[in-house]
């Protein structure tokens, strides 16, 4: 029955012993129990054997003496009964779960007597001891000077004593690393020694509470957190595993260099078997629709400090839904949804105008809300029905009133909207499966409300049939197409980058400054009194997220179904044009057949490989019946090669300097080049000659791309250019005419351009390895990146994946410009194809490698040419792929499955 939410916030268990309690020595009414007595830092509790029986605990500040019988009177023959025996008067106790029943805590005042009799005399002298130390703290007035001389106490017994290495669970794991630590669970920390091994991560706690040892296998470990506890930077939590809210242990260390080299220790360790995640790595999987809204929300909190172990810093989830009136829950209705892009105090106008008013007169340092959306008490006041005891370790051993209790949904959402001083928001359990929270299984007596009516289940809305079906409608409406398309809105508030700085008072989302990260640094705080004091009301009040993002969260990719969208959200609507039934399934099975490609792109083998230049080939084009292939190269010449024959069939060059790169335009029967003498040619096939040339510019023409009638030029000169092109007819001798519609200025050469599906941005990348991505339509830069020498958008539109010279891969979101995800390799990637979540790249050495960009990893490496990859073409189905090498060789690949 004994739990260490008996002790108060800030309390250590010390010790246990064996003892009898007794009662009214010596009378009439004389009564004895055997038990256990515990010695703690605040308090000394007697928990007795007989569950009928209350827990008893004894505040030593309210303690008139603490004594032993003297040591004639325990040598005399006639006493001998009270040997190992303390005496204990108190002024006030508390009696705890009597008849085992969770309840408030009875308080008996009164002078009385406790005599407790030790099992062992021989400990009688140390535990008096002990006592009259901690009764010393307990005595003291201010509360720093309390914490100070508990912790001395603490770490002079830490220092006595070491991890058991007898523990271990086999004799020929290595020590790595041994020091002192707490474990941490919600509102209380269990001291002892943390050792680490080259198999396994254990805990000793020194009171040998809740066991001897806590152990962790090292192999199982799956993500590992540094986390800020008490604000101060000497958290670490473990979990063994990927998606759980919870973790396995949650260790805090005493100082941080020690939290740092058991960081590094383990996350070495696990380095070979686990990726590292960042936030930028789970929105790229929750963006292509691999993690739900409930896993990316739980990720984000995990990274920014939220710890189910940590109650000031409890993860933090939306209200959602708005509707807890109609008999059914309309998902399809825009108004059924709380507006995501808005703090909870912010919902209601009138009271946000009655705030703002307070804010405009308020003296530095303003704030908005004088109360938090995450704190212990809220967290507490949702769980009170399955962890009532948290909440009486919490409320020094009170229930809430019951008006002021989780009664009713309805209400609770009501009085955030209304509520002066409410602005809570929910947790995970509400999108989770286990309804114990809404229903008082424990029978718990939680009080009598105003209308006489008891505390008992919540009251659920009229469209949720039951707990489990609340629960299941709720996870429904957190996964809808209108939260996926604006939950990216509540992102930025809570752990973006409208939490801080102007934008936080623009959004009206400006809470007391103590409660950011960095708001107050206790080390500059040199009165311990004002430093405990401080600690206090912040871990009481609540804290707000660590911020992740600092520009805007770009939006989840939804599926092509019409958008739901709230007039006053300025989210982008995607939909679809109408298409048959016939287009539809064909288009299906297309996406289908290109899906099971990419799925199986490391079965890939070499088909073809032939030597048809004399120097490394720049470019690969290939006819749409694709019996023809047109090679540009270093050596001058464009080459045209039929796969049938095996021959090459056209072999041109437009002047002696190198060609950069081709393509055909539709219809097959033109081939553009582009060449380093500036120009760009055009190349009848039907007919065997140079059909025409642009003279565009000053310097190389480094890339060529052609879309809906228009080309676009990159250059050494620092321009992209987009023409106009009419196509000239090779029977007339009519050259193509050209009009120049947009010039792209940039401060160095650019060596490479690639366009969206939609056409409306243009991505260039210059020598210096600048990214700009520019929108086509009003020919301005909308961000530059810092980046590479090669990239290309995804098919969605959203993304640009680039390489460079760094050797990583880098994954842009087109629309806020955000890095999103980054891989790095061995050697830098000269070109590449990739669908999202799959890269196939050629590398300088020339192997084609397969990457997991989500996972991070290469899953395949195939052996290739025999210099770098400089050029990748692949078909629209993605089942035939051709490189072209520094080696100056063509290689065909097939798929194989």
């Amino acid at each position: 029955r004994f739990s260490l939410l008996l002790l108060n916030l800030e309390e250590y268990y010390f010790e246990q012993h064996t003892a009898n309690h007794i009662i009214n020595k010596g009378c009439r009414d004389e009564r004895k129990f055997r038990g256990s007595l515990k010695i703690c830092s605040k308090s000394i509790i007697f928990e007795p054997d007989d569950n009928n029986e209350p827990i008893i605990k004894i505040p030593l500040r309210d303690c008139v003496s603490i004594k032993a019988p003297e040591d004639n009177e325990a040598n005399n023959l006639f006493t001998r009964d009270t040997s190992g025996g303390i005496s204990v008067v108190c002024n006030q106790a508390f009696l705890i779960k009597e008849r085992n029943i969770i309840a408030p805590y009875k308080t008996v005042r009164g002078k009385t007597e406790h005599l407790f009799q030790l099992d062992v005399a021989g400990k009688l002298g140390d535990v008096v001891q002990t006592l009259h130390q901690l009764y010393r703290a307990s005595c003291l007035d201010k509360m720093g000077d309390q914490a100070a001389m508990i912790t001395a106490i603490l770490q002079s017994r830490l220092a006595r004593t070491s991890f058991d290495k007898n523990r271990f669970q086999s004799i020929s794991e290595t020590l790595h690393m041994e020091c002192k630590a707490e474990m941490v669970t919600p509102l209380v920390t269990n001291p002892g020694h943390v050792c680490v091994t080259d198999a396994n991560l254990y805990f000793q706690p020194l009171n040998g509470y809740p066991k001897p040892v806590v152990q962790i296998t090292l192999q199982n470990v799956r993500r590992i957190y540094k986390r800020r506890h008490g604000l101060m930077p000497l958290g670490l939590e473990v979990f063994c595993t990927e998606n759980d809210l919870c973790s396995d242990i949650y260790l805090k260390f005493y100082n941080y260099q020690d939290r740092d080299e058991l960081y590094f220790l383990i996350a070495t360790y696990i380095e070979n078997h686990v990726t590292e995640h960042t936030a930028e790595s789970y929105m790229l999987q929750w963006q292509r629709g691999h993690l739900s809204n409930y896993q990316y929300l739980l990720h984000l909190n995990n990274l920014a400090d939220r710890s189910c172990n940590d109650l000031s810093q409890y993860p933090v989830f939306p209200w959602i839904i708005a509707d807890y009136s109609s008999s059914v829950l309309d998902l399809t209705k825009p108004e059924t949804f709380r507006d995501l892009s808005k703090p909870i105090g912010a919902l209601n106008k009138e009271r946000l105008d009655r705030l703002l008013t307070r804010y405009q007169e308020m003296p530095e340092p303003k704030f908005m809300y004088g109360s938090h959306y995450s704190s212990p008490g809220y967290v507490l006041f949702y769980l009170v029905r399955v962890a009532p005891e948290y909440m009486l370790c919490l409320q020094n051993g009170k229930f809430d009133h019951a008006d002021r209790m989780f009664n009713s949904l309805a209400e609770t959402w009501k009085n955030c909207l209304d509520g002066a001083t409410d602005f809570k928001e929910l947790i995970p359990e509400f999108y989770e499966n286990d309804s114990s929270f809404l229903v008082n299984s424990l029978k718990l007596d939680l009080g009598k409300r105003q209308g006489g009516k008891m505390v008992e289940d919540v009251e659920l809305p009229p469209w949720a049939s039951g707990p489990d079906d609340f629960l299941q409608k709720s996870r429904e409406a957190l996964e809808s197409q209108y939260v996926s398309e604006h939950l990216h809105e509540w992102i930025d508030i809570i752990f973006g980058y409208k939490q801080k700085g102007s934008e936080a008072v623009a959004a009206q989302n400006v809470f007391h400054p103590l409660t950011y990260e960095g708001g107050v640094d206790l080390n500059s705080i040199m009165d311990p009194n004002e430093k405990v004091a401080l600690l206090t009301q912040i871990l009481e009040f609540g804290q707000t997220p660590k911020q992740l993002f600092t520009i805007p969260h770009p939006q989840r990719i939804m599926p092509k179904l019409k958008s739901l969208s709230r007039t006053s959200s300025r989210s982008i609507s995607i939909t679809e044009s109408p298409v048959s039934s016939n287009e539809e399934s064909f288009e299906d099975l297309t996406e289908e057949s290109i899906t099971l490609a990419w799925n199986n792109i490391a079965k890939l083998k070499l088909d073809e490989q032939y030597k048809i230049h004399k120097e490394a080939i720049t470019g690969i084009a290939v006819t749409c019946s694709g019996s023809s292939v047109l090679t540009t190269s270093q050596d001058s010449t464009l080459k045209m090669f039929s796969k049938e024959s095996k021959t090459i069939q056209r072999s041109v060059s437009f002047s002696n300097m190198a060609l950069s790169s081709c393509l055909i335009l539709p219809g097959d029967t033109t081939v553009i080049s582009s060449s380093w003498d500036n120009h760009i040619y055009f190349y009848s096939i039907a007919f065997g000659r140079q059909q025409d040339i642009l003279m565009g510019h000053d310097d190389a023409v480094s890339k060529i791309c052609w879309r809906d009638g228009r080309l676009y030029s990159a250059s050494w000169d620092s321009t992209v250019k987009v023409w106009h092109c009419v196509p000239g007819e090779a029977t007339s001798n009519k050259k193509h005419h050209f009009d120049l519609l947009a010039e792209l200025e940039h401060d160095v050469s650019v060596n490479t351009i690639d366009l969206n599906a939609a056409n409306t941005m243009l991505a260039s990348g210059t020598k210096e390895g600048t990214i700009s991505v520019w929108d086509v339509a009003t020919a301005t830069v909308a961000f530059f990146v810092a980046a590479s020498f090669a990239f290309l958008f995804c098919t969605d539109s959203r993304h640009l994946l680039s390489a460079g010279e760094d050797c990583a891969f880098k994954v842009i979101d087109v629309q806020t410009g955000m890095l999103i995800s980054s891989v790095t390799a061995a050697e830098p990637q000269r070109c590449f194809k990739w669908n999202g979540n799959t890269i196939l790249s050629g590398s300088q050495s020339g192997e084609l490698l397969i990457w997991d960009l989500l996972g991070g990893k290469v899953l395949e490496r195939i052996k290739g040419h025999t210099g770098a990859v400089t050029s990748l073409w692949m078909n629209e189905q993605c089942t035939s792929i051709i490189t072209g090498g520094e080696d100056k060789q063509i290689m065909f690949w097939k798929l194989q499955y």
